[in-house]
């Protein structure tokens, strides 16, 4: 069966109080628009077209480019079905199927179910209905005693007496064939509102004696939001979902509440979550990793194994077997971290690759750099990458030992086994098996202390008289 696709987007979202359009507002990480373009690209259609309006700049350069979409402006906010007409001139022949860029959980299976009743029962149109108290603001679904569709009410509209005998809710979503489109015209503007209600289309079919149908489908899948709590709403629902396809798949969360993933995080069996941790974006997690409390890693790429301690930041980067990093440590984006390595507490690293084996346990800076393997780090080490203008790369070979409260002036290389000892600042190139050492040499001074006293004790004696 061919399709196409109207997403309606065009709209202000007055109640989300906001500059930003509301199909931007994102849910775990992405625009709530993105979720339903991806929940029809899987149904392979002929074309996506996307109703814009609000913000219409923004809304095409938040889009993915690879989604391939065909952007229609909607000049004039005149409702839901000023909105399809509007695209009508760009759709193909077939059916055409239309949903809000406001329902970000709509999935391909309930699509693909209106979808499937559609053919079978040969509509010309289908759409998808819930029924659920608790969710208000939807249009009600009027059936005949034979349970028929008749048309649907806008809850706004709906008397009390139909909010009473109707509780199937209209969700939005509706398939229709190419000749439903020409009833678009008998579609008239409603007096209160000043808008052409595509809703409106359902009565007319009826009364023309076409056939039509609405289909139950999960509440849950087709919640749309308009305020900054149904925002928080959906966001939890989509949470909680990736969490149990997680737990389904092997991996331990201590306490699934206090955890945030989003649906683009995949996570290998037997990895533990802890409470209070934040993984995003197109993060992979190994196997039997361990994540504590604290913890935010976003886009990055951890093997098997790895152990991430408390209150650590992992941004862009990407960690090899067995490694392990924190407590309190920040790997910036572009640090590669090779297997079985230890990065401790208060290290920051950026835009640096650090071999297997390495360990930097403590208090250190390691940016721009390039460290080999099995290399020791000293608390207090800094490479010194940038001169106010321009940033220089370090390097250190394998098997280099590196004092505590070093400074490494970029651009330095420090040879393989060389040492640098304690307290120096280097800022020429170490040779292998060297040691560079750069101090003031030690003075001891004796009786220093006892007489400093006395002459403290005599400035005292002044300061009384």
């Amino acid at each position: 069966m061919k399709i196409s696709v109207v997403i309606l987007a065009a709209g202000l979202g007055k109640r989300m109080n906001s500059n930003i359009p509301k199909v931007l507002h994102e849910v775990l990480g992405r625009p709530m628009l993105q979720y339903a373009v991806d929940a029809v690209k899987t149904l392979k259609p002929q074309k996506i077209i996307v109703v814009i309006g609000n913000g219409a700049d923004a809304v095409k350069k938040r889009l993915s480019a690879e989604d391939r979409l065909s952007f229609i402006i909607q000049k004039k906010l005149l409702g839901t079905g000023d909105a399809l007409a509007t695209a009508g001139k760009e759709l193909k022949k077939g059916a055409v199927l239309v949903l809000n860029g406001d329902c970000p959980l709509i999935t391909t299976k309930t699509l693909n179910m209106l979808i499937e009743k559609h053919k079978q029962e040969k509509n010309i149109i289908s759409f998808l209905s819930f029924a659920d108290d608790s969710m208000p603001g939807y249009g009600r679904v009027l059936r005949d005693e034979k349970g028929k569709v008749r048309g649907i009410v806008e809850d706004k509209h709906a008397t009390s007496e139909e909010k009473k005998k109707f509780k199937e809710l209209n969700s939005g979503v509706y398939i229709l064939e190419t000749e439903a489109l020409d009833y678009l015209d008998g579609i008239k503007k409603n007096r209160a509102s000043g808008e052409y209600y595509l809703t409106d289309i359902i009565g007319i079919v009826s009364r023309e004696g076409k056939r039509l149908n609405a289909y139950i489908c999960p509440a849950e899948d087709i919640r749309g939001v308009n305020n900054r709590w149904e925002l928080y709403e959906v966001s939890d629902i989509l949470r909680r979902r990736t969490i149990v396809k997680l737990m389904d798949r092997g991996v331990t969360f201590v306490d699934p509440n206090t955890s945030f993933v989003h649906p683009s995080v995949s996570v290998g069996k037997d990895t533990v979550i802890y409470p209070n941790t934040y993984l995003e974006g197109d993060t992979k997690i190994g196997d039997n990793c361990i994540i504590f409390p604290g913890s935010r890693i976003y886009k990055s790429i951890l093997g098997s194994g790895v152990i991430i301690k408390d209150n650590t930041i992992v941004e862009e980067s990407k960690i090899g077997n067995g490694s392990a990093i924190g407590p309190f440590a920040h790997l910036r984006p572009h640090s590669i971290i090779g297997c079985n390595v230890k990065i401790g507490n208060f290290v920051e690293t950026k835009k640096s690759s650090i071999g297997n084996g390495t360990k930097a346990s403590h208090l250190s800076y390691l940016g721009d750099a390039v460290i080999g393997k099995d290399v020791n780090i000293g608390a207090g080490t800094i490479t010194c990458n940038y001169d106010g203008k321009n940033k220089f790369q370090t390097t250190i070979e394998s098997g280099a030992f590196i004092g505590s409260d070093s400074q490494l002036v970029a651009p330095v290389k420090i040879g393989k086994g060389s040492y640098v000892a304690a307290g120096a600042t280097v800022t020429k190139d170490v040779p292998a098996g060297s040691l560079a050492i750069s101090r003031v040499k030690q003075q001891n001074l004796k009786n220093w202390a006892k007489r400093k006293r006395i002459v403290q004790k005599s400035r005292s004696a002044k300061v009384r008289k």
